[in-house]
């Protein structure tokens, strides 16, 4: 029974519901659905419960080569480059100052780190994750891990994850306190250029979904992928997920296609069940024991926040932007646009809501290309 394909689905996607519940928990809400999808699915296969890592189920496979790559599909189909303007140019220029800080701080980070020798020969992958993840958030992370096979390193994994959490969560309450610490005595704010309805633009967090849209995004979802690895088997230098990638942010231009409902609950689900993946594959006692590697993490990912921040902030207070923006550009960077918008909320600016989840969209479609450009960079 434990390695019956349909049952080992059945336990991933149990996973999943159990803690996409728990992070509705004040224990364990800071978390995130992400982060305990994998260490859960962990526990469940280091317990014999599912198979883990050796032997492998052929539903990981499955999963790996074809969900994975479909939920980056839908997610991107979110990302609207025209509506991206109404960010106005303030935000929009210090985000993309703050990717460049990012790329450069990871260059900072593996230098004075000595990252191979430090994290072995896949180190360059690691770089292109963690530049996808600091400019526009899991999505890139995932999408570049994939391509490298790093989805099957499941103890790395596992720990960039974790400390790629403690330092995002870290960063939160850095940007919460940051505008007030740029401002000193000064109270004063000034809203950004953000287009003529900015104050009174909302955002649907929630979806419907219902049959034909479900069938549509599902089509598209299969031809892509196809298309991709048609591509990939004439020009074999053009990874699969950029194909990928690119053919979404194409179609999300077209209305009826950005209309259509339920490719951002689909989206995430799938990755979810692409995460407790990784979570098969995590060996618990190895990770446990490897608290080295752990520490070394946290001390890359801060050098590349810092670089990060001291890039932006400098910018942000040559040009004298408000504090608020510089805040928030952060955070769509960081921490993606579902933190930067709850950033938004807590600093009581409604008018930066709706360019906060711009932004954060403009990083899920900058990220994944200069993921892979640092990563190829530094191979």
């Amino acid at each position: 029974m434990p390695t019956h394909p349909l049952f080992v689905l059945a336990v991933l996607c149990l996973n999943v519901v159990i803690c996409d519940w728990l992070a509705t928990k004040p224990y364990f809400r800071h978390l995130g659905t992400a982060l305990m999808v994998i260490l859960l699915t962990a526990i469940v296969a280091n317990l014999g419960i599912i198979p883990a890592s050796s032997p492998p189920s052929p539903v990981y496979d499955g999963i790996f080569a074809y969900v994975a790559p479909i939920s980056i599909f839908l997610l991107m189909l979110s990302v609207n480059l025209k509506s991206i303007r109404r960010a106005g140019p303030a935000m929009i220029g210090l985000f993309l100052v703050g990717a460049v800080g990012t790329v450069v701080g990871v260059a900072v980070a593996f230098k004075l780190l000595d990252a191979a020798a430090l994290l072995g020969e896949n180190y360059f992958a690691l770089g292109g994750m963690l530049t996808g993840t600091y400019i526009g958030g899991s999505l890139n992370f995932n999408a570049v891990a994939l391509h490298y096979g790093m989805a099957r390193e499941g103890t790395l994994y596992a720990a960039t994850t974790a400390a790629d959490n403690i330092i995002t969560a870290l960063w939160i309450v850095a940007t919460l306190a940051l505008p007030a610490l740029l401002r000193g005595k000064s109270k004063k704010t000034i809203a950004p250029a953000a287009g003529p309805n900015v104050e009174t633009d909302t955002f649907d967090e929630q979806e419907t979904i219902n049959p034909m849209d479900v069938g549509l995004l599902t089509s598209l979802a299969f031809g892509a992928v196809s298309l991709a690895d048609w591509v990939s088997s004439l020009y074999p230098v053009v990874p699969t997920i950029l194909t990928i990638t690119t053919v979404a942010l194409v179609l999300a231009q077209f209305p009826v296609i950005s209309r259509l409902r339920g490719s951002r609950t689909l989206g995430i689900f799938m990755i979810y069940l692409f995460l407790a993946v990784i979570g098969a594959y995590c060996d618990v006692p190895a990770l446990l024991q490897d608290g080295t590697l752990a520490v070394w993490l946290l001390v890359m990912i801060c050098i590349i926040v810092l670089v990060h921040a001291v890039l932006l902030i400098g910018v942000g207070k040559l040009l004298k932007q408000d504090a608020d923006v510089i805040a928030i550009a952060s955070q769509a960077n960081i921490g993606g646009s579902s933190s930067a918008l709850a950033l938004a909320r807590s600093l009581g600016r409604p008018d930066l809501q709706l360019p906060a989840i711009l932004v954060g969209t403009l990083g899920n479609g900058l990220g994944t290309y200069l993921g892979f450009a640092v990563a190829e960079w530094l191979r």
